[in-house]
């Protein structure tokens, strides 16, 4: 029997007022592990639909499809479908006037979130019908999509006169940085506003904080190379040009290394510590205030969710495709190179991802909400990162992973920060408010971070 049943059997074993006093004593003591002597589990199946996510019904209904998906999961992600009358104006507008750049941008900008929100909820409906992790790990996933989208699209679309590295290279950091510190120090203030702490699982803390401490190193690593060795390179016996081409081979076996890391993680999760966490999970449920109203909740048929995600995925692609090659546009128009990577692109890209997870903190699902910040993080470090790496070096393109030695800074640092708060297991909302201060203090400065063109930085010699 899996985890899932045997928690299901005592619950129905009890009573309903001796069930609430089981849920207090496990909430208030170390959330579960395995011992040590037990038989080894066989993990749920895949296919395996949880009741959770039952919808009742089959195939395709329109209308309460459509009012599924309007309402949403919660009160802020139903507010932000209102920004769906943007969705045929932006991609009217690319066509119809494309010498309209800024409108174009903007337009396909906000046009994103309720796509990307859509995404979200279909990946969440479908993440449902699976076995908790490998639910998670889907819904994940799907977020991600969007981010490889616009990468793909960023490395594609540059070219010596439009030199979109720098934009490609922020916006990897910048993803990282808005799920690290934006949207889990929004998890933290908003779960810690209605109770006085939050207590997670080291299972999904401590892995995470390493894996993305062993990933900024990873990411580190080239940056530093090229910066000792900048000042060396003279012309006479190590040229700019070896330099640079030995940066590239650095980045490329790192990018190689981190994608085996990547599936390592992959497989930690889905096999080896699958019960473990999927029991932490659980009672994140039993924690969750809107656990009755939930379970209650008309949900979208396995049917519906695929064509939701179809129909997002659609959206998303043109939206951030549309939005890519107005890019150029609008960093003539003063906009710095690092803000529009660090700040502007990973806000909207991570839009549904954020909605999720504050979501689950405000419900007290703070393991869900960890999930949702950290494993993004991971993703993007170790997969994305590394992928368009590979990618620019199939296309010929000089992407690398020698970033400005200011913004991988920041990622470790703020690695080091996280990490700190993620230690005593324990999260309030002082802890949140700072987190979210020092990600404003990040956006300030690189505003006014010159251009790779206007100063001395690592991509100056490109």
């Amino acid at each position: 029997m899996t985890s899932l049943n045997r928690s299901s059997s005592r619950q129905s074993a009890v009573e309903p007022g001796e069930e609430r006093l089981a849920v207090s004593s496990r909430q208030s003591e170390t959330l579960p592990t395995h011992e040590a002597g037990s038989e080894k589990q066989k993990l749920p199946p895949i296919l395996h639909v949880d009741p959770a996510g039952e919808s009742g019904r089959s195939g395709i209904d329109p209308i309460p499809f459509l009012k599924i998906c309007v309402r949403s999961t919660c009160f802020v992600s139903m507010i932000v479908n209102i920004l769906w009358p943007f969705v045929i104006p932006a991609i009217v507008i690319h066509f119809a006037r494309p010498d309209l750049h800024v409108w174009t941008f903007s337009l396909n900008y906000i046009a994103m979130v309720p796509t990307a929100n859509l995404l979200g909820f279909a990946g969440g409906e479908l993440s449902k019908k699976l076995p908790k992790v490998p639910g998670i790990l889907l819904e994940t996933t799907l977020s991600s999509i969007v981010e490889i989208v616009l990468m793909m699209t960023l490395i594609t679309n540059s070219s010596p006169s439009n030199n979109l590295v720098p934009v490609i290279q922020a916006a990897i950091l910048g993803s990282i940085l808005a799920n690290l510190l934006f949207c889990l120090g929004m998890c933290f203030y908003v779960g810690g506003m209605k109770r006085d702490e939050q207590v997670f699982h080291a299972a999904i803390s401590e892995v995470g904080s390493g894996l993305l401490l062993v990933a900024g190193f990873g990411l580190l690593i080239p940056s530093a190379y090229y910066s000792a060795l900048s000042g060396s390179a003279n012309g006479k016996t190590f040229t700019f040009e070896q330099l640079l081409e030995n940066t590239r081979t650095i980045s490329r076996a790192t990018s190689v290394i981190l994608l085996i890391a990547f599936l390592m993680y992959m497989w930690f999760n889905l096999r080896k510590n699958h019960s473990i966490f999927d029991e932490v999970l659980e009672l994140d449920e039993c924690a969750d205030k809107d656990r009755a109203r939930e379970m209650l909740r008309p949900k979208l048929t396995l049917t519906e969710s695929l064509v939701a995600i179809v129909i997002a995925l659609t959206c998303v692609c043109m939206h951030a495709v549309f939005m890519v090659e107005e890019i150029h546009h609008i960093v003539e128009l003063g906009v710095p190179d690092n803000f529009m990577g660090l700040i502007l692109v990973p806000l909207v890209e991570k839009a549904a991802e954020h909605l999720t997870a504050i979501d689950e903190a405000w419900d007290n699902q703070i393991n869900f909400a960890l999930f949702h910040c950290l494993g993004p993080s991971i993703q993007t470090a170790l997969m994305n990162a590394p992928l368009v790496v590979i990618v620019g070096w199939g296309l010929d393109k000089d992407m690398d992973l020698n970033f400005e030695i200011f913004m991988i800074v920041l990622l470790v640092l703020s690695i080091l920060v996280v990490g700190n708060f993620l230690r005593d297991e324990k999260s309030n909302y002082l802890e949140g408010a700072l987190l979210v201060l020092v990600y404003i203090i990040i956006a300030v400065t690189t505003w006014y971070y010159p251009n790779p063109e206007e100063g001395t930085t690592n991509t100056q010699v490109r």
